[in-house]
């Protein structure tokens, strides 16, 4: 009896040390894998001061990161911050817009990526007057604390459509790289007045239909004083831009493709920053109970967007949408020609 509960015991023991040899085993030939796949992480070395060496292995950005994320989740100070080579840096890149075109998941979706560091907040500096006046030094000091070697973007969608932010922006950096996203214009249109619609509910106030507000009772024509539909005649807002830069700082993102299939969408950006491809399909998974894309930063940490993010549209009257497809196309066909890209809109 004794001898078979030891013969049982070592059958297991040998069982479970193969286990444990199986899974370390993987995970040696998992990591192998990975720094085969990408073992250097090429900054351009236009993104870097002289000082800095044109190659950055992928483990170093990735240890700094970290350090980073550890040194602010720790809430240390500035000097502490400033001993590790942490520094506040004006952006490199901005996401000017568009309101509702999925500025934020683009902002969040770039920063998986080592090389970038994003400012979490909406700064809304060059178009709002009472915090431009406050200069550059106050703008730079909403920036987050990073490595020399990285990028820091903001976005800030308000800055497409307010006419005195592109002088303001040229100021401060004409050689800026700027990120347009959109979408459809009549379905922007309407995710635009979701959201207004959704606050105005929260408050217990009552906000006319889309149609109503889309649509001037008196012609009958499409409204263009109603500000989202303003906001989508994507080419009358660039061509202010295009006065002070020229087409070549622009990257115009798929709005919508970047809902339903995003990393594509990201490799063009990242090659738009000169930086390496570095987000791949394993940071980016859908989400099936929130019908989205979210985000692995790594096998411990996801997050997804805010339950904000992707609302239920209102249904709208066919005749309405049909009404504002006709009334943007001629607009469309010009953004086209302008920034050399097509897209599937009506």
């Amino acid at each position: 009896m004794l001898l078979s509960q030891q013969q049982w015991l070592r059958q297991r023991l040998f069982v479970l040390g193969s286990l444990a040899l199986g899974s370390l085993l993987y995970l040696v030939a998992r990591v192998g894998t990975l720094n085969r796949l990408q073992p250097v992480c090429p900054i351009d070395s236009r993104l870097l001061p002289a000082s800095m060496p044109g190659q950055i292995s992928l483990q170093t950005l990735q240890h700094k990161q970290a350090l980073r994320h550890e040194l602010r989740r720790t809430n240390s100070t500035r000097e502490q911050l400033r001993m590790h080579h942490l520094v506040q840096q004006l952006p490199r890149a901005i996401i000017i817009g568009v309101r509702k075109g999925g500025t934020r998941a683009l902002l969040e979706m770039l920063n998986l990526h080592p090389a970038v560091v994003k400012a979490s907040q909406e700064i809304h500096f060059f178009d709002n007057d009472k915090n431009y006046a406050r200069g550059i030094d106050w703008y730079r000091e909403k920036m987050p604390f990073s490595f020399p070697h990285q990028i820091t973007i903001e976005k800030s969608p308000a800055y497409f459509i307010t006419e005195e932010v592109p002088e303001r922006i040229f100021k401060m950096n004409s050689s800026i790289k700027l990120l347009v996203i959109v979408r459809e214009p009549t379905t922007r249109a309407v995710s635009d007045y979701t959201q207004v619609l959704e606050g105005k509910e929260r408050k217990n106030k009552t906000y006319h239909k889309f149609e109503e507000l889309a649509i001037d009772a008196n012609t009958f024509e499409v409204n263009t004083k109603y500000k989202a539909v303003r906001t989508s005649i994507y080419t009358k807002h660039l061509e202010r831009w295009l006065k002070f830069f020229p087409v070549e700082q622009f990257h115009i993102v798929d709005g919508d493709r970047l809902i339903t299939d995003p990393l594509p969408e990201i490799k063009l950006v990242e090659h738009f920053l000169n930086l390496p491809s570095r987000v791949s399909q394993y940071n980016l998974y859908f989400n099936t109970t929130r019908g989205f894309f979210c985000l692995r930063f790594n096998f411990m940490f996801s997050k997804c967007l805010a339950g904000s993010k992707g609302r239920i549209h209102p249904d709208v009257d066919l005749s309405v949408k049909e009404k504002l497809w006709r009334f943007f196309h001629p607009f469309n066909q010009k953004f086209y020609q302008i920034i050399g890209r097509t897209f599937s809109w009506p």
